[in-house]
């Protein structure tokens, strides 16, 4: 059976695809020797691999978790004749690859990309032909390099405290994707829930003159349709829906789309909703003010390492999370995939984009190079999500950040993304006037003084902290919690946030007191607790590793559900 056999690109799907999920020949190259080797032109490579799943993890066959800066993928791929005949295209997708990528077919490069965390694909047609095909793949990797983003991802040999076992090379599904010569290449949604209509912004591979078509449905009901004429690659359209089926937290209402270039076909959803932040930076989505209940999620499985070993556990996380009565998360320090986002968005659950920026020193004037175009490719990507209600770039960056990558960054964000707001850096070091809203981190386990500290706030006084050269007020605590609880008491490396409760008691009440001062203070418009699950030493989270809630469930539902002061 091939590991994760559904299609990768819920948001964007063609009938014609070949998953190249499962067995791969495989060989570590540590010395980054490969190419003079000749391994791009080699049959056979030393070893094989599981794909989509990193050397490092269980479920790739190898469980190798030593520092490797380069490794090679090997695969033999039948072409039939239907997919080269007349004018199509083949197009090779790798849904991510850590970090820098050279694909060669049959011994020619076909492209190379930078970035560990976002899809890439290349066009592979004048590389193939009909019949058998040796498709190779090169991964460097070099996480302690401080010039790329690795979120956390160990910089030493073993994981401590927060840093964890590392993903080198590919992890998520590679597959092979045949279309017409002329095609849809991207496509952007915007929702209008004032006028109950959806424009959407299509680029097409095609001439100008042709005509771009689409076609809404809500539950099997036809919508509304449109068509545009492509001027310079792009066509623009508007759809004037017959019914108006808002998208929000809990209700995750999918219009399903279908859109039409030529012999292209693309099938496609949105959701109808609209977010915006108020004077107090409050999210206000659908004009109601909300209060953000979120869980941080880190997205590390103990089998997989950043790969769920099947769709079923992406769905279960966010299930897992609402039983508690979270109602999104934090998508912390990694660029979850589209599979996940499609759930999020099926599901109502409202999540903030995130780049896996540690392990980048962004002092450094290198952090430009690779940061950009990754993080371009990321918001452009996963624009189309519903979900997503939020930007963030940036987490816990250091005092001596070069303050205009920072800016820079975000004044690219909001010309990708007009319809999110965008924190600059989350919860340490901001960027004065660069943040749509302030945040912090706050790991205070005293609820007394972490009561007051947002009481003083609220009156007035900003944080007293050491990393900003500016007041602030921060009206989302972003991260917050993170008690420790070790329900094996067996790791001798078990990490969490201050001192362990010595009751289970204890934990509960420390829980209740830090979620309903935020909760309870009308300044504070939203909270992110650390952390659903554990990761591997660290023993923060609200389930173990495996996922095994530590306490029951209805106790952070009942505190949760509570209505918060800055609620309408």
């Amino acid at each position: 059976m091939i590991p994760r056999p559904e299609y990768p690109y819920p948001h964007f799907a063609r009938n014609e695809w070949i998953n190249l999920n499962g067995e791969w020949q495989f060989e570590r190259d540590r010395a980054v020797s490969g190419r003079a080797r000749g391994l791009q032109n080699s049959e056979t490579l030393s070893d094989k691999i599981i794909v989509p799943f990193c050397m490092e993890s269980d479920l790739s066959g190898i469980g190798d978790k030593d520092f490797c800066d380069c490794v090679w993928y090997k695969k033999s791929v039948d072409i039939e004749e239907k997919w080269l005949a007349g004018h199509k295209r083949v197009f090779l997708h790798i849904g991510a690859c850590d970090y820098k990528t050279e694909v060669y077919v049959n011994g020619k490069s076909a492209g190379t990309h930078r970035g560990g965390y976002v899809s890439f694909y290349f066009d592979v047609t004048e590389y193939l032909t009909v019949g058998k095909n040796i498709i190779t793949i090169c991964a460097e990797d070099r996480t302690r390099s401080c010039n790329q983003p690795s979120g956390k991802q160990s910089h030493r040999y073993e994981s401590y405290g927060c840093s964890y076992t590392r993903t080198t090379g590919i992890w998520q599904t590679v597959w092979l994707e045949s279309t017409p010569e002329e095609y849809i290449e991207s496509a952007k949604y915007y929702p209008n829930i004032k006028d109950s209509s959806v424009s959407i912004v299509v680029k097409a591979h095609c001439e100008d003159g042709a005509v771009v078509s689409a076609s809404a449905a809500f539950d099997g009901k036809e919508q509304g349709s449109a068509s545009a004429v492509v001027c310079g690659g792009t066509a623009i359209l508007k759809i004037a829906l017959g019914e108006l089926h808002l998208w929000d937290i809990g209700k995750g209402n999918l219009y399903g789309l279908t859109l039409n270039c030529g012999e292209d076909t693309v099938e496609s959803y949105f959701g109808m909703r609209s977010v915006t932040v108020d004077k107090d930076g409050a999210i206000i989505l659908n004009g109601r003010r909300i209060f953000q209940r979120l869980v941080l999620d880190q997205g590390f499985y103990p089998d997989g390492i950043y790969t769920a070993s099947c769709e079923d556990e992406l769905i279960n996380d966010i299930k897992r999370s609402m039983a508690m009565g979270f109602e999104g998360a934090r998508l912390h320090e990694k660029v979850f995939e589209p599979r996940f986002l499609y759930h999020c968005d099926r599901l109502g659950y409202i999540v903030w984009g995130e780049h896996a920026n540690w392990g980048l020193d962004v002092y450094r004037p290198e952090a430009y190079k690779g940061y950009v175009s990754e993080w371009s490719e990321i918001v452009e990507r996963d624009f189309i999500h519903p979900a997503i209600i939020g930007w963030c770039p940036f987490n816990e960056t250091q005092t001596n950040q070069d303050g205009d990558l920072i800016t820079d960054i975000v004044a690219l964000t909001k010309r990708l993304d007009t319809t999110r707001p965008v924190i600059d850096s989350s919860g340490w070091t901001h960027v004065k006037g660069a943040t749509d809203i302030m945040d912090w981190h706050d790991y205070d386990q005293n609820p007394e003084t972490f009561k007051a500290r947002y009481e003083s706030v609220a009156n007035g006084n900003p944080i007293d902290n050491q990393r900003n050269h500016f007041p602030i007020y921060p009206t989302f605590i972003s991260e917050y919690g993170g008690i420790k609880w070790d329900v094996n008491s067996n790791l001798s490396n078990a990490w969490g946030y201050g001192n362990a409760p010595a009751t289970e008691e204890e934990f509960k009440e420390r829980f209740k007191g830090l979620t309903e001062s935020l909760l309870f203070n009308k300044f504070i418009t939203g909270l992110c607790y650390t952390q659903l699950t554990d990761v591997e030493q660290e023993t923060n989270g609200l389930y173990t590793y495996d996922r095994k809630p530590k306490f029951d469930v209805d106790f952070f539902k009942e505190i949760l559900s509570q209505k918060a002061s800055c609620e309408e």
